[in-house]
């Protein structure tokens, strides 16, 4: 008892764990749905004030932190996206589930009310490219439980990233026979919203819903794994549940 009243706020910190299910396409630009589930984290020192953050938010950790600008690392899952035999194109070219890595800036234009952020990220094998996305949020409480968000999306990627998503080589349009060669460039990929409701149920316990709205455009739309195959309006709807807790160090 005597070495934990010795504890200060700083020995202490508030970690996150949840779970989240979605429903969603099951590779971008597809019009086919299918549930998912993944993982969510997050932590900050006891004493700390908790700031909001979207349901998109990837992991990320403030290593500079210069009043309402935020700068530090963040890291992503990559979903397991696309097999072109679904598609009826002969190939087992496939884009397997990656880890990415990169930076994140975030900009607080009201405090802990309205949110500018950037992530910047970097597949870590594989070779599946670079993403750059762009966000703005809205986060307003509703009494002492209830916040909701919502706000913006706009997302970029390079050409390796495009290509592996929604290319076509010509090996593999002359064996199918059916579509031509496509070659997608890097750019603008997407625009859309997103909106979510958090609810805390007990100061352990909490749960949020939300949507995710992104509509393809440029080279990802105009692909023909979107246009015929698909659609370039993707939506995601997720639940999460989430269990807090104090570790001491």
């Amino acid at each position: 008892m005597a070495q934990q009243a010795a504890k200060s706020p700083s020995d202490t910190w508030v970690v996150t764990l949840g779970t989240t299910v979605e429903y969603g396409p099951s590779y971008e630009g597809s019009k086919r749905y299918t549930f998912g589930a993944l993982p969510s984290f997050d932590f900050y020192r006891l004493g700390e004030s908790p700031e909001y953050s979207a349901p998109d938010d990837n992991f990320d950790y403030t290593l500079f932190d210069l009043g309402s600008l935020e700068i530090g690392p963040v890291v992503g899952l990559r979903d397991d996206r696309l097999d072109l035999n679904n598609l009826h194109i002969q190939s087992q070219r496939r884009v397997r589930w990656n880890f990415d890595a990169g930076g994140f800036a975030q900009y607080w234009l009201m405090e802990n009310q309205l949110r500018l952020r950037t992530e910047v990220r970097q597949s870590l094998w594989g070779g599946d490219g670079l993403v750059a996305d762009l966000a703005l949020d809205w986060f307003q409480p509703v009494g002492d439980k209830l916040v909701l968000s919502a706000g913006p999306r706009m997302s970029l990627a390079d050409t390796t990233y495009m290509r592996s998503n929604f290319g076509i080589s010509a090996g593999q349009a002359a064996r199918n026979g059916h579509v031509s060669a496509f070659d997608a460039a890097g750019g603008l990929k997407s625009v859309g919203f997103t909106v979510a409701a958090t609810y805390t149920i007990t100061p352990q316990w909490s749960v949020q819903v939300y949507e995710k709205y992104n509509r393809l455009v440029g080279d990802a739309a105009d692909s023909p794994i979107t246009s015929r195959f698909g659609s370039p309006d993707q939506n995601i709807i997720g639940f999460t549940l989430n269990r807090t807790f104090n570790l001491n160090f």
